[in-house]
């Protein structure tokens, strides 16, 4: 009760608003989102790949069965055993991303990863985790920011689910181009070798969970899970934020 006396108190002096669409929080808040942000942001039902998680057009009538990998999967198994996002990388989604990550509104891991962990909760078998593993940022490129964001995502769900972090687990041992502009072949070229391990015995005969915050063509996750296979552990999935079409 005092802290929602607290709470209170302070947003009497120091009205809070949302940092997206400035509006005042009030009702469904999520700190620091607002209610119809945080009830905006583009939640990704099923059905998917269920090696990808590629969301599968719930309209199509020739898509795969439920719980069937998708075509890219079914050509080119990928080495983590399954990805699942919280969201489809929709205009909401995007938008807290870029504030978290390009604005240091380091704030937004809060909800973010609260939608993490609980779309991830719903998902996966979490007992099954042994540790959450962040995709690391070059060092270079997590001074320029400050911060890596997913580690704060992953240390949000760290902390709902019980679960240890290993953020230093792996190490991004050489800058790489960004992968926007690239195609599916260009960003496995871009990232292959690009990781290396820094703390073997934090994953080795241990379920890992890689989280990052979004999911594009698998490569980057890929690479990692290569890795992380590599030196002992016994399976790797992955977790995102969001997952884009």
């Amino acid at each position: 009760m005092w802290k929602e006396w607290a709470l209170a108190f302070v947003d009497l002096l120091f009205p809070p608003f949302c940092p997206l669409c400035r509006a005042r929080l009030d009702e469904g808040r999520r700190d620091p989102l607002c209610g119809p942000c945080w009830d905006g942001l583009e939640r990704l039902p099923p059905p998917y790949c269920r090696t990808c998680g590629r969301p599968f057009p719930a309209f199509d009538p020739g898509r795969p069965a439920e719980g069937s990998p998708c075509e890219p999967c079914r050509r080119r198994r990928p080495p983590f055993a399954y990805a699942r996002a919280a969201a489809v990388y929709g205009e909401r989604v995007r938008e807290a991303v870029h504030a978290l990550k390009f604005e240091g509104k380091t704030a937004l891991a809060r909800p973010l990863g609260d939608l993490l962990a609980e779309a991830g909760s719903a998902m996966l078998a979490v007992g099954a985790v042994d540790c959450l593993v962040p995709v690391p940022l070059h060092a270079s490129r997590e001074a320029e920011r400050g911060f890596n964001q997913s580690v704060l995502l992953a240390n949000r769900v760290g902390r709902r689910w019980g679960v240890p972090v290993e953020p230093r687990a792996l190490r991004r041992r050489r800058p790489t181009r960004p992968q926007t502009d690239l195609d599916a072949q260009e960003r496995r070229e871009n990232v292959r070798g690009a990781f290396t391990l820094s703390r073997p015995a934090a994953v080795e005969g241990r379920h890992v969970l890689l989280i990052d915050d979004v999911l594009t063509t698998g490569a980057t996750v890929a690479e990692c899970a290569r890795v992380l296979l590599e030196a002992g552990a016994s399976a790797v999935g992955v977790l995102t934020l969001a997952r884009v079409p």
